[in-house]
This record gives structure tokens, sequence and C-alpha cells, in this order.
């Protein structure tokens, strides 16, 4: 396919030069291969042109049944030129919604998503171990453990299997917001629109406002294949303390704990009983990575290791524990336990007092 006829998304533009490059050849096309230490999971990278992407995005919606969650990143904040460091975009996950709802929400916004230059978004069900996303070096990323039916999928939609392909990130490019384009070059369902409704920041502001997304820490990105969630909630299951929750989406427990570790470094402003069900909540972590099998177990470890190592920095008074009248049953020692934030607002200060905590 010559270079002039490949259908690239607006926000990507190739240098001159190198489209002259020998080895250019942009096709539309697939590649996978098994995720690093899995034997049952895919990571998919595909190139599909502009017009495909969001039928693409709507069969793989059908493929991952009736609930999902949207994926949004962009950059939300200017770089500044005297430091070094390069921008990184904001991540953002909406709550488990329906997949109707959440295509429905987003039809107006999908031309924009897909052209703009500095605008990466996805589709997700953790629960079944499915991801599709569409990056803003507009190439496409899918993690699965049904690959058959992701192939089915890509050529139904005319996506051949082709290793050797080309991305745009193997050649030099510039990103470019479509406020950058004159108006002749838009699609034609995106000329009318004005310069505010173009500009990336305020439609994917309206995008969060509408899905009620909230910004996630990009080191808590993390992908569990649909066996590692069975194994997990068949753990839960075990415990009537924890059975409750082995039907929820074990990732989101995940993000909660870090959100409460997060909390905990801004100033914990709940009361002690607020405290502890943070507390309990690592109790179930660990309770799961006790009784699953290895390579799970360090996975899932790897996932928190961040967030317990910054909630053990903050904890004060370590001598001391904090445990509950009732502890669950745990082999390892639940440094959590071991002492108490450092920041304490009014409530959870007041509630320690009461209970004797800060004796002399």
């Amino acid at each position: 396919m010559p270079s002039e006829a490949f259908d690239y998304p607006l926000g990507i533009r190739l240098w001159p030069r190198e489209r002259q490059h020998a080895q250019f050849s942009p096709r539309e096309g697939y590649s996978f291969s098994l995720l690093e230490n899995s034997s049952d999971s895919y990571r998919f990278t595909a190139l599909a042109g502009a017009s495909k992407i969001s039928s693409i995005f709507q069969s793989f919606a059908r493929l991952i049944s009736e609930e999902a969650f949207f994926i949004l990143e962009f950059y939300d904040q200017e770089t500044d030129p005297e430091q070094d460091t390069q921008a990184r975009p904001s991540v953002y996950y909406s709550s488990c919604l329906t997949t109707s709802e959440i295509m429905t929400a987003l039809e107006p916004f999908l031309p924009r998503l897909i052209h703009d230059g500095f605008v990466g978004f996805g589709l997700a069900n953790n629960r079944l171990g499915m991801e599709l996303f569409y990056s803003e070096e507009k190439v496409l990323t899918c993690f699965t453990g049904s690959h058959l039916r992701i192939t089915n999928l890509l050529n139904r939609h005319g996506i051949p299997y082709l290793p050797d392909l080309s991305y745009p990130t193997d050649f030099g490019h510039d990103h470019l917001s479509l406020l950058c384009l004159p108006e002749q070059e838009l699609p034609e369902s995106l000329r009318n629109l004005e310069d505010k409704e173009l500009d990336y920041l305020n439609f994917c502001n309206q995008i969060i406002d509408l899905l009620d997304m909230y910004p996630v820490d990009d080191s808590c990105s993390f992908y569990l294949s649909k066996k590692e969630q069975d194994a997990i909630e068949a753990r839960l299951q075990q415990s009537s303390e924890f059975a409750f929750f082995a039907e929820e989406d074990f990732g989101s427990l995940l993000l909660d704990w870090n959100d409460f570790v997060c909390d905990c470094e801004d100033g914990f402003e709940g009361d002690l009983w607020e405290y502890r069900e943070g507390l309990k909540l690592r109790d179930m972590l660990q309770f799961v990575v006790e009784g699953v099998p290895a390579d799970l177990r360090r996975k899932i470890l790897e996932i928190i290791a961040e967030a317990d190592d910054r909630f053990q920095k903050n904890l004060t008074d370590r001598r001391k524990r904090l445990d509950p009248p009732q502890s669950p049953t745990l082999r390892e020692d639940s440094f959590w336990y071991r002492g108490v934030v450092s920041k304490q607002g009014v409530d959870l200060r007041r509630d320690l007092i009461r209970h004797g905590w800060f004796k002399p």
C-alpha cells in the first residue's frame, strides 16, 4: 500500500524525509505474543486506518459483554520548559458502566478522540481480562486471554496478521492538536465545531464529567487475566469475611488500597472506624496473596509494593499495634497495624485519644 494512501489520524504527521525512508511502508496489520510470565494471556499490537477505529471499538464493546470501564489519557498540564523531565499524560478511569452507556456517551466525541494527537483512550473489562487501548501514537494495543476472539475481530475489519509492521514510533513524526489544523483538513464531522470544542483539554474534561471519571496513578497500571481473576475469586470464597467481595473486580480493590494510602499521605480525614476499614482492605489483599499460586502471589505483591512502601514510611509509633479485636488469620506479619499514620485528621486523632493510643 503506498504511503500516501494510508489512513493516518490527523494528529500524527510523519516528517517528509521519513516518507522517503527505505523501510517506510505503513500498512494495516497486527501482531501478537504471549505476555511475559504468562501462559494464557496475549498482547496484540495493531495499526489500523483512522476510519476503522470507531467500528473496531464498537465490535470490542459487544465482545466484552454488558459492563466495562472507559480509560482516557491526555496531557492536562503544560510542559515546563525549565525542567528536563518530559511531560507525562494523566490517566483517568470511569467506574464500571454498561458498555452501551459508555459507547452512547462517547459517540459525539469519537472523531476528536481518534484524530487528536495528544489523546489516547480505551475500553476494558478487568473481570474478563480484556482491554483495548488506542494510544496517542495511534496504535491499538489489546490484552486478552481469548486470542482467537481478537484475531477474528481484527480479521472482520480487514486487519491482517503482519508480524513485521512499521509503526509511527519507528519514524520521526509530530503530534498535532486538532486546533493546529486548517478547517479544510478536518473531517466533515468536525468542520462546524468551534475552537473550544476542538480543544482536547476541553472535550476530555467534558468526558471526565460525563462519565464521572477519576485520576489513576500510572504506577498502578496492571493486567490480570480471567484465569487469575478466577483464582482470586475462589480464594475469597474461602473466607466468610471476604466472600462478599469475591465477584468484585479485584483490580478495583487494588486501586482502592492505593487510594487509601494517598488519603493517608494527604492527611486522613476520616475517623478510626473508617481508618480500620482501609486496613481491613489490606487484610483482604493479604488473604488473597497467601492462598493463590506462587506466580500470581508475586504479581499481586509487585502491584501493591509501591503503595505498601509509601504506607510504611507514613507510619509513626510503630512499637504499638492497632489490631482489631478479631483479626483474620494471616501467616505473615501485618505491618499495616504497626503504628498509625502520622498525618491524622481531627476525627482520627480524637478517636485514637479515646482508645488510649496516646498513653504517656
